[in-house]
């Protein structure tokens, strides 16, 4: 599904994969699907292309439309508790949040602007191949693309992990892993961000983005209700240096779940359970049978 084809079919697939207890299955349909060589081809050829003017040039003008972008679409997005970030100390962080969008990096744009930071966002390599704008988007708003092979994932992606963090970026990695559209709970999460940020003794900030249902069917899509957004920001996750990274990972991991699932709470006033309901996926009004 790319913005909005499919819906149906992708939601019956994230009920099947919450039957499977599968937090992290992929329910998207349309996605590229490549080869791990055509992938790391293509990855490479992402990095060589940012090192050159084109690609340089191509930066600017992708991540001038990005603001406008955040500006436009996120215009009603609130924010809560921005208090919890009064005493970040200054530097590159690595910031978390729930995957429900093609789109929901915006907010969390948003919301690094407000602090006067830099957004660099942790992508699914295939991503780069998406169609029309999204995919000049991924290749050119400031993306680190991830190819799951061990030389990758052990050398390079730090690397280029570490210069964004030296540049005082926020770093967004969704701990979900994959998109689930709309999908409003909090999913049980992969270690990856989490790892990285003890490696690199970096804070892990923590928000929960809250799905509100508006008035107003989405325009070619009757069965759908316009939303809007409302990030919540939790309490900072700091790396314990005293554990080791293994340790403090799966400590700082358990922490921004525990913290998650809080907000969530909070948001819905409800106990979070697994089972699965329409109102999970925000907007949804299904045919009546």
């Amino acid at each position: 599904m790319i913005i909005g084809d499919d819906r149906e079919k992708v939601i019956a697939n994230i009920e099947r994969a919450l039957e499977r207890h599968d937090f992290a299955a992929k329910v998207e349909i349309g996605d590229p699907v490549m080869s791990l060589q055509e992938r790391t081809d293509l990855v490479n050829k992402f990095w060589q292309n940012q090192a050159n003017i084109a690609g340089k040039t191509n930066d600017v003008i992708g991540r001038t439309f990005f603001t406008l972008l955040t500006n436009v679409l996120t215009r009603t997005t609130t924010f809560t508790d921005l208090e919890h970030l009064k005493h970040l100390p200054q530097g590159g962080a690595i910031i978390t949040a729930n995957h429900f969008n093609q789109i929901d990096s915006l907010p969390i744009n948003h919301l690094a602007h407000k602090m006067h930071h830099h957004l660099t966002m942790v992508i699914e390599d295939t991503n780069l191949k998406l169609p029309g704008i999204l995919s000049y988007l991924m290749n050119y708003v400031g993306t680190i693309p991830l190819v799951k092979s061990t030389s990758y994932v052990g050398v390079e992606f730090p690397k280029h992990l570490h210069d964004a963090l030296d540049k005082d970026n926020w770093v967004l990695i969704f701990p979900e892993q994959e998109m689930w559209w709309n999908y409003r709970k909090p999913r049980k999460f992969q270690r990856g961000a989490y790892y990285y940020a003890a490696k690199q003794n970096v804070p892990v900030i923590s928000t929960f983005i809250e799905i509100q249902t508006l008035p107003k069917f989405e325009k070619g899509h009757p069965n759908f209700l316009q939303t809007k957004y409302i990030v919540h920001v939790l309490p900072t996750i700091y790396p314990d240096t005293s554990l080791s990274i293994n340790e403090t990972s799966k400590q700082m991991m358990a922490q921004d779940y525990q913290q998650k699932v809080a907000a969530y709470e909070k948001a819905y006033k409800k106990k979070l359970t697994y089972d699965f309901t329409p109102w999970d996926i925000a907007g949804w009004q299904p045919k009546k049978s």
